[in-house]
C-alpha cells in the first residue's frame, strides 16, 4: 500500500505540539484531526545523529504496539510538499477527541504531593511510588500498562520513554480519566541510524550486539543510572515486569512484524532489512533469554 499526499488536507489553525524532534502541524484527513510530523531539517554540520528515520521509527513502532494488543495512536505515512520538496511524514491521529485533554505523566506525577522529587525525575523507585499514589486511574492497571509499555520499548529499541511521553486522558465533563494510547514513539529502532550505519550494524555482529546489550538504555534510571535493558531484564528483581514479559512475549509472532514491514511505504530494501533484523535480534537476544529464565 502507498502512502497518502496530504499537502492539499485543510491545516486545522488553534492546535500546537510540543517535542524536540521536527515540526509538527494539524491537519484534517477523511473527517479526523491529525497531527503531521515532519523529520529534523538537516544539521548545517554533517552528523549521523541527523533522526532522519524518525517518522519511520514512529509510524513502525506504534503500530507494532497495537499488533502486540497495546492501544497506541494511529499512524499513517505520507508525503507533504513545501517549497518544492517533498518530504515523508508520519500522520498522528489525534486521541484528544470529544473535549479529552492529554495529560502527560510528568504533570500526574506532580500532584503526588509527597513526592520526594518532581514530575521530570525518572529514578525507577519514584515512578513506582507515584504510580501508587496517583488517583486517576486504578493503580493496578496502570503499573500493569506501565510494565507492558517497558517490554516493548525493550522490543523496540526505545531510548526516550521519559514522563512527558506517555499519559492519561482526562474527561472533565464526565469527571473521568483513562491511559492514553502510547505515543511519540520516534526514538524507538535507531532513528539516527543512516544508510552508512545500518549497513554496518547488519555486516558486523559486534556492532549490532553493542546497538542491544550496551546502547540504547532505558530513559528510566535504577539507582541514579539509565537501565540496560538486557542487564535489567536477566536480572529479574521487579516481579511486575517480569509478569509483563510473560503476558507480552508471546504475543510476539516475528514474521508478522517482519511482513508488516515489507509492507511499509517509503522504506528501502536497505531499511527494510535493518528493521527486520534489529527487531529480530533484540527479541532473541533480549526478550527470550529473559522468558527462558523464569521458566528455569
Amino acid at each position: 500500500m502507498g502512502g497518502i499526499d496530504f499537502t492539499d488536507c485543510r491545516r486545522i489553525f488553534g492546535k500546537a505540539y510540543n517535542g524536540a524532534n521536527g515540526k509538527k502541524i494539524a491537519v484534517e484527513y477523511n473527517g479526523d484531526a491529525y497531527m503531521l510530523k515532519f523529520p529534523p531539517s538537516a544539521e548545517k554540520k554533517p552528523t549521523a545523529l541527523s533522526y532522519t528515520n524518525s517518522c519511520f521509527s514512529e509510524h513502525i513502532a506504534s503500530t507494532i504496539f497495537q499488533m502486540l494488543g497495546i492501544c497506541a495512536q494511529e499512524t499513517l505515512l505520507g508525503t507533504f510538499q513545501i517549497s518544492g520538496k517533498t518530504k515523508i511524514v508520519c500522520a498522528c491521529k489525534d486521541f484528544t477527541e470529544d473535549g479529552k485533554i492529554l495529560y502527560d505523566f510528568c504533570s500526574i506525577k506532580n500532584t503526588v504531593i509527597d513526592s520526594e522529587h518532581g514530575g521530570t525525575g525518572t529514578e525507577l523507585s519514584d515512578i513506582m511510588e507515584s504510580l501508587e499514589k496517583q488517583q486517576f486511574v486504578n493503580p493496578e492497571k496502570l503499573k500493569e500498562h506501565f510494565w507492558d509499555m517497558f517490554i516493548v520499548d525493550t522490543l523496540l529499541g526505545n531510548f526516550d520513554r521519559h514522563n512527558g511521553n506517555w499519559g492519561f486522558l482526562i474527561d472533565n465533563k464526565r469527571q473521568s480519566a483513562e491511559t492514553a494510547p502510547v505515543f511519540d514513539c520516534g526514538s524507538c529502532l535507531l532513528p539516527q541510524a543512516d544508510e552508512n550505519i545500518m549497513n554496518t550494524i547488519l555486516r558486523d555482529e559486534d556492532e549490532l550486539n553493542a546497538r542491544i546489550f550496551h546502547f540504547p538504555t532505558s530513559a528510566i534510571h535504577e539507582h541514579g543510572r539509565k537501565i540496560r535493558y538486557y542487564d535489567f531484564l536477566m536480572k529479574g528483581e521487579h516481579t511486575e515486569c517480569m509478569d509483563a514479559l510473560l503476558r507480552i512475549l508471546p504475543r510476539v509472532d516475528i514474521e508478522k512484524l517482519k511482513a508488516f514491514i515489507a509492507g511499509v511505504p517509503y522504506l528501502s530494501s536497505l531499511q527494510r532489512e535493518f528493521y527486520q533484523t534489529y527487531i529480530e535480534a533484540r527479541l532473541e537476544k533480549i526478550l527470550l533469554p529473559a522468558y527462558k529464565k523464569i521458566h528455569c
